[in-house]
């Protein structure tokens, strides 16, 4: 019997082959794939999966699963909230995250407020410290690792307006000309850049050695939108060299930031090179996640559909990655997509801003970037 294949059988051999690839070839696909210990987590807001407003029906309980199940389908296991009125108690805080553990979702970041008297220096500051002090106590023993906070003397939200994206889509624009002669509110006045440090290193001061001992992140998001002038207020948070000298108030993992590499290029700043900057000092403690075209750095931008803008978002995810970035991060401000604002009692968070579908679109992108720099 002649044992050798004929030219007939080893054509037809390399035909099937091209048709139908080893399962070997196709297993090997680069890896690691997903989340682990020493990469970025996908997140979203624990409201993301929808079915928590005013408007929707059945128990808390329901709702809750219901919203969690939407966050869990997209693949993501991490959220993020608004933290109660301060002070915050342990057992209220591990209840709550208890409650997501046992929809299989892991709570990663609460963001605190209600200390605006420390924010301007006025009476009852201290006591408002303190409460703030108490509270990240109470989350260090309820095993919260990141407290995000604001320190806006005034947030300029008026500046903003809805653009239109792709085939009628929401942009969310800023211009500074809309809301730059705005005089200052009663309840906030007007202050200087060196008043509002000379009050953030109070804060921090008493606040960051007790975050220290209790095993907690302080992330400062940053000035967004980073007007120069915010009804007669100058914003510390307002440019990168500001994050910079945040993070030397009190040199400390606990004294960290938000990097938000779509604010980042909204000052006209390199996003990848202030990912490596605050990465390398481990001062990245809470990353958004979101993409942006710049007309002029502060003063007019829009907030586009996160594959469309200036931001190479691939090579700021593979300056995370490379960091060993291992903390939360949020593909936000999803875009108005006509599906979302469709849905019965929709409401944007900001003008252009969308809802659960855009949400999905904004994870998977996220997710193909992580992904790929995992594997690059």
């Amino acid at each position: 019997m002649n044992r050798n294949p004929s030219r007939r059988t080893m054509l037809k051999a390399a035909g099937a082959a091209a048709l139908f690839p080893a399962a070997s070839s196709s297993a090997a696909i680069p890896g690691p794939r997903s989340e682990g210990k020493d990469t970025p987590k996908i997140c979203l807001g624990s409201g993301d999966g929808g079915g928590l407003g005013p408007d929707a029906s059945g128990s808390i309980e329901e709702r809750e699963a219901a919203a969690a199940r939407r966050i869990k389908q997209l693949g993501v296991d991490y959220v993020l909230s608004g933290g109660a009125r301060i002070p915050w108690e342990e057992d209220q805080l591990r209840a709550r995250m208890e409650r997501l553990k046992a929809q299989g979702i892991t709570l990663g970041n609460l963001m605190i407020g209600g200390f605006s008297n420390a924010i301007y220096n006025r009476p009852g500051r201290d006591e408002e410290i303190e409460k703030v002090i108490q509270s990240v106590k109470a989350a260090g023993k309820a095993g919260l690792p990141v407290i995000e906070y604001n320190w806006y003397a005034h947030r300029a939200m008026e500046g903003y307006f809805e653009e239109t994206g792709r085939a009628g889509a929401g942009w969310t624009g800023f211009d500074y000309d809309r809301m730059k002669d705005l005089p200052p509110l009663p309840n906030e006045g007007a202050h200087t850049l060196e008043e509002m440090w000379a009050n953030i290193a109070y804060f921090l001061k008493a606040v960051i050695p007790a975050a220290e001992k209790a095993g907690v992140r302080l992330a400062l998001h940053p000035n967004d939108p980073p007007a120069p002038i915010s009804r007669g207020s100058q914003q510390i948070m307002g440019t990168v060299e500001g994050w910079k000298r945040l993070i030397d108030i009190v040199k400390s993992p606990s004294n960290g930031i938000t990097y938000d590499c779509g604010v980042t290029r909204e000052m006209g700043g390199d996003p990848v090179e202030v990912a490596r900057y605050f990465g390398s000092r481990d001062r990245i403690n809470h990353v958004h996640f979101r993409n942006v075209l710049v007309k002029k750095p502060y003063q007019r931008y829009s907030e586009v559909f996160i594959d469309e803008g200036e931001v190479d978002m691939f090579a700021v995810m593979k300056e995370l990655v490379r960091q060993k970035y291992p903390r939360l991060i949020y593909p936000e401000h999803p875009r108005g997509l006509d599906y979302d604002r469709e849905r019965p009692n929709f409401r944007g968070q900001y003008p252009g801003g969308g809802g659960y579908a855009a949400i999905a679109y904004n994870v998977g992108y996220t997710r193909a970037m992580l992904q790929a720099a995992l594997s690059s």
